[in-house]
């Protein structure tokens, strides 16, 4: 489990569930951590909604660790549906992202009753997963101008540290998961990085003018002392010196997504990729084969469109995003 943390952060319980996903039902690491990360969120929510942590205390900071069967057992469907809304009205998670959370605890649940026989009966085996395909659904993207508004926005104690990664979700289409994992020595000295996918596939992106501008900015203020030995290399830092969280990086677009206007209409990290690739194939002039080999799609056919596509074109694609030559503003 390259770069994941519940070994560290999650109780045996759960890293139960999580090592029979990854050895018995062959998950990749990524799809494993994804399953920690919706259990950490769900079960920190529970101790909020159950009183167990005072309600102000700040979600990085309720452990699961010492998640146990008591607490497991006291959920009640009430408390899926009250999980449900939370997501909605705080977290704002779109319909795919609340169905997602939603197998992630239903199958948890699932595995302690008919798996392991920890429970008599599963409390979630009726909680509805939201219906995340709609009828002809349309990506939700930024256009050009609320873009460029977005990256103008970034301003206080880390502005080099967000306007970098606003930069990358907005110009290389990166997965949220993607950011957070990256090393600064991914970089290298073509523009061009490596990055780890879902399915622990592996891709070369290439990093445009504008990329390399906020990376070099933010290289010079990046945290360098009080880093811990397992965040050494991390490229985004949190305020406690340690790799950002998936988390500290939706807090934080969505901050700057309500400071342009936008932060109560559906936007979210996830609507930053599609942004990036709307603006390529909409200003950019980029085959779509192309454009699915830069986002890293999954849905691919077959992987024999990679050895049809020449390098160049996917170098072209990133450097034809017309927010490439976007620079952060002097002084700000």
């Amino acid at each position: 489990m390259n770069k994941s943390n519940f070994a560290v952060e999650a109780s045996d319980i759960i890293k139960d569930f999580l090592y029979y996903l990854q050895t018995i039902k062959g998950r990749s690491p990524s799809t494993v951590d994804e399953y920690f990360t919706d259990l950490r969120t769900f079960f920190r929510f529970i101790k909020v909604h159950k009183h167990i942590v005072p309600t102000d205390t700040p979600y990085q900071d309720i452990p699961v660790d010492d998640v146990d069967l008591e607490l497991i057992s006291s959920v009640t469907l009430t408390d899926g549906y009250e999980f449900m809304n939370y997501l909605v009205r705080v977290r704002h998670n779109d319909k795919a992202a609340r169905a997602r959370k939603t197998t992630s605890v239903k199958s948890f649940y699932a595995y302690l009753t008919d798996k392991k026989h920890l429970l008599r009966h599963n409390p979630l085996n009726e909680l509805e997963r939201p219906n995340a395909r709609e009828k002809n659904p349309l990506p939700k993207y930024l256009t050009l101008e609320q873009s460029i508004d977005l990256l103008n926005a970034v301003e206080g104690k880390y502005k080099e540290r967000d306007y970098c990664i606003l930069t990358f979700f907005l110009n290389c289409g990166m997965r949220l998961a993607e950011l957070v994992s990256m090393d600064y020595n991914d970089i290298r000295s073509d523009h061009t990085a490596q990055i780890v996918g879902k399915g622990n596939k592996k891709r070369i992106i290439y990093l445009n003018d504008a990329c390399m501008a906020a990376f070099e900015a933010y290289m010079k203020v990046r945290p360098v002392d009080g880093v811990r030995a397992e965040d050494k290399y991390a490229l985004f830092l949190s305020s406690q010196h340690r790799r950002i969280s998936r988390e500290s990086v939706q807090k934080m677009v969505y901050k700057y997504l309500d400071k342009i206007g936008l932060g109560s209409q559906g936007y979210s990290v996830h609507k930053l990729r599609h942004t990036a690739a709307t603006l390529m194939y909409q200003h950019g002039n980029v085959d779509i084969r192309v454009l699915k080999d830069v986002l890293g799609h999954e849905n691919l056919s077959t992987t024999e469109i990679y050895t049809h596509l020449d390098s160049s074109q996917i170098e072209a694609a990133a450097k034809s995003n017309p927010l490439s030559k976007v620079k952060p503003k002097r002084g700000s």
